[in-house]
């Protein structure tokens, strides 16, 4: 292990210009209750996105430096930058997980079995060649597991199994999910096949319905289409579904949702009201794949809430007794149900070519991309 690592870092300049670099970071030694990991796969993700972009448009994205050390800039429209206040100037690392191996620990006899160890970890500064955490946000992978194939264990999987724990704390017995092709979707569609819960898929594309069908989803809905409210209805009206979680965030999906849910719920109840159904439905926003406004058009009663939805606020409140049960089901079906899978791996440089950056930024469906921060160093 040498006494330095590379590591990715965003940086919002107040002149209204990103830049996307690589730094060179001191390699901490362990506290008593800490390890240090050799970071060997590290994903992606939506939310690392909204982190390393910003709001910048990267259509304008251009590529200096070296080969081995490129820096990438890119323009921030000025109606953008008041929501960048709060991190111009500074510069910021990111990745929100990853896995790799153990290269140095503590003196707490607590860390001692950890050494050498495959495990996986959260809690950001993951595209970084090593990372000094706590052992408490380690989990270790079981044997034979590669650190690819670890890597994701905690961001998607712990997503699906939170918006199910949320589904039953509220009183709901139904899902609706959007962009349900993503790797977050596939997973969710795994937990509720195998708990033989109601799920309502709404994607963009035939291909994406086809990806869904070929899991063995049954309710698929696509917004392409011309009886797309329609079929939304009618999903609804065979699960039962009063409770949605939104990945698109702006446009008019959400409200149409909310319309949809009160549709299929005047369906079993005859009693009028000027107020609409009296069952509460409820849409959560947990993305932003569209940066626009949300639009409700309030032709869904008065029984209804819009918010928002972050995994580690749902952590917080279901308590510690709780997340370690989601764990340890994500442990024994991490090659299963909480599988995922990758275009392509890169390294940290590989992540600041531009042409690479086409492809991950897209945020499309399939093209989800691992960074290997190690990739080409000896072991």
């Amino acid at each position: 292990m040498t006494n330095t690592a590379l590591q990715l870092r965003s940086l919002v300049r107040t002149s209204g210009e990103l830049e996307l670099s690589l730094v060179s970071i001191p390699v901490p030694a362990p506290n008593p209750d800490e390890v240090v990991i050799r970071i060997e796969a590290t994903p992606l993700n939506p939310s690392d996105l909204g982190l390393l972009f910003g709001t910048a448009d990267m259509s304008t994205a251009r590529q200096s430096g070296t080969p081995s050390n490129p820096v990438v800039t890119a323009s921030i429209p000025g109606a953008q930058m008041k929501s960048m206040q709060n991190r111009l100037d500074k510069s910021m690392p990111a990745g929100n997980e990853g896995a790799g191996v153990v290269v140095s620990i503590g003196s707490s006899s607590e860390v001692q079995a950890l050494l050498g160890k495959t495990v996986a970890t959260f809690g950001g500064d993951l595209y970084s060649q090593y990372r000094c955490v706590p052992a408490r946000q380690c989990l270790i992978l079981p044997e034979g597991t590669t650190p690819s194939e670890g890597a994701a264990c905690f961001v998607n999987p712990l997503t699906a199994l939170c918006m199910v724990e949320t589904m039953w704390r509220e009183g709901h017995t139904a899902l609706v999910n959007t962009a349900a092709a993503s790797s977050l979707g596939q997973m969710l569609n795994r937990v509720c096949i195998q708990d033989k819960i109601g799920l309502v898929n709404i994607v963009r594309t035939e291909q994406q319905e086809n990806i869904l069908r070929a899991i063995g989803a049954t309710h698929v809905c696509s917004t392409s289409t011309p009886t797309f409210k329609h079929d939304l209805t009618q999903a609804l009206v065979a699960t039962g579904a009063t409770l949605a979680f939104d990945a698109i965030g702006g446009g008019k999906l959400a409200g149409q949702i909310l319309s949809c849910m009160e549709a299929a719920l005047r369906m079993s109840d005859n009693n009028y009201s000027p107020y609409g159904s009296s069952t509460h439905k409820q849409v959560y926003i947990y993305g932003g794949l569209d940066p626009g406004p949300t639009v409700l058009h309030r032709s869904f009663g008065a029984a209804f809430g819009i918010g928002g939805w972050l995994l580690m606020e749902c952590l917080r409140k279901i308590g510690f007794a709780a997340e370690q049960r989601l764990h340890k089901r994500v442990v024994a079906e991490l090659k299963t149900t909480f599988s995922s899978h990758y275009t392509k791996v890169v390294s940290l440089a590989e992540a600041l070519q531009l042409e690479e950056i086409a492809v991950y930024g897209r945020r499309a469906t399939g093209r989800k991309y691992l960074i290997n921060p190690n990739k080409g160093n000896a072991a």
